[in-house]
């Protein structure tokens, strides 16, 4: 089973200066930035999946939030996928690189944002491996199965649209030979429709299917869903499946004959989760997160900056306090500070991104008291002394503070690599 990381154009700067909080100098973004297959090794992940919608943006379709300039998409289509990700070489040469349209880029629109041609003429331009036909979101999957006639005509338009567009996709790949693998995209209302969707695709000719719609729903549901394709499809028939946002759970998984999916949620729950920042790996095989350590720059926080202007907090006060956190945390790693020294300085300085919120005290207080909880916790295992990934080897203590791009990417980074060994333990004990 491999899994893919979706190209959310996430790289670092090597020569960041932590303790000034400065970039290095003259670095120039993209050219002197890394990606974390070039940070990390062994990479961490299998492959990589690019969306149009990031790279190209169709007319009357909302900039995705991963975009492409004009210069880098020409760049791409120039030297090829692979060599603008820097995801060539012998150490990639044979990884999986997956193309799809991004289909949440247009989701409120009747029709997909690019037809079948122009799909198999990106994909051929930029080199993938393999691609998948211009799919149309279903989001809802109601598990009683409701009949085509019960479901609104919209969805069943969407249905139609994206077996359409697969026919036709198809058809130019076998007709113009192109280079790359194409995937069928089943979309459905149900887990019966998208078995329904799967059949067909098999029979229009695909031996690779790609599941969508997956993002909304829970454990059973996805369950429900493969259980239903698996018995309508090939044993060989291969499986990928789409924004697999359950990638936690994937030991669940291993049953069903997956041979890929893709999730950007290892490196996103770094720096959008509430408390599971940073991944390590549990003693019981399973994964274990722990609360990175928030220490906002004051001067460039949004919150802690209305506050300053509005006159509630003082700048100067802020930046003391700021300081002091930062100080008791790297003294900590040292051996130079406790805990609780330290968790003070934290809390001291974390108050002010909830003072003023406009909820009241009683409310902030308890939850001061439960991020003061999930703090002490990673305070006191340390997990970042533990794990040997090339991060935590690199930046250490840095690594658990939540603060600037550089350090919160770098901590998504080290919760790829930790995700990726556990997946392969995982396969090796389901085998």
């Amino acid at each position: 089973m491999k899994f893919l990381y979706s190209d959310t154009q996430d790289y670092v700067d090597p020569g960041y200066d932590f303790l000034n909080d400065r970039s290095s100098p003259g670095r120039e973004r993209y050219w002197s930035d890394v990606y974390a297959h070039e940070f990390m090794d062994p990479a961490p992940y299998d492959g990589l999946l690019v969306s149009m919608s990031a790279v190209r943006q169709a007319t009357g379709v909302a900039a995705s939030k991963v975009r492409y300039s004009t210069r880098e998409e020409q760049r791409l289509l120039r030297d090829g996928a692979r060599r603008f990700l820097r995801y060539g070489g012998p150490r990639f040469k044979d990884a999986m690189l997956l193309g799809d349209c991004g289909a949440f880029a247009y989701v409120e629109h009747p029709v997909p944002a690019y037809a079948p041609e122009e799909v198999v003429e990106f994909y051929t331009e930029a080199g993938f491996t393999h691609g998948i036909s211009p799919d149309h979101i279903i989001f809802d999957c109601d598990l009683a199965n409701p009949s085509e006639r019960a479901v609104d005509a919209a969805i069943r338009q969407r249905f139609a649209i994206t077996l359409a567009n697969a026919e036709v996709f198809l058809g130019l790949v076998k007709r113009e030979g192109m280079p790359f693998e194409p995937l069928g995209p089943v979309q459905g209302w149900s887990p019966k429709s998208m078995a329904e969707a799967a059949h067909r695709l098999e029979r229009m000719g695909y031996r690779y299917l790609a599941i969508g719609g997956l993002v909304p729903l829970k454990v059973d549901a996805i369950k429900a869903v493969l259980t239903a394709i698996r018995e309508r499809i090939r044993p060989e028939t291969e499986i990928h499946l789409l924004g697999f946002a359950k990638a936690d759970s994937i030991r669940e998984f291993t049953g069903f004959g997956i041979t890929s999916f893709d999730s950007t949620s290892p490196l996103i729950r770094a720096f959008k989760d509430e408390k599971a920042n940073y991944y390590s790996e549990g003693s019981d095989g399973r994964l274990e997160y722990y609360t990175a350590i928030r220490i906002p720059q004051a001067t460039e926080n949004a919150r802690l900056m209305q506050g300053i202007k509005r006159g509630q907090f003082s700048a100067e006060d802020l930046l003391r306090r700021e300081r002091r956190a930062l100080d008791e945390v790297r003294a900590y790693d040292r051996g130079a500070s406790s805990a609780e020294a330290t968790l003070d300085a934290v809390m001291d300085y974390h108050q002010f991104l909830l003072r003023g919120d406009g909820t009241g005290a009683a409310q902030q207080d308890k939850a001061l008291h439960k991020t003061a909880a999930l703090v002490h916790r990673t305070l006191e295992h340390q997990p970042w002394k533990s794990c040997n990934c090339a991060v935590c080897r690199d930046i250490g203590v840095e690594v658990i503070i939540f603060r600037s791009s550089n350090r919160n990417k770098r901590r998504g980074m080290h919760n790829l690599a930790v995700y990726h060994r556990h997946l392969s333990k995982t396969i090796k004990e389901a085998a």
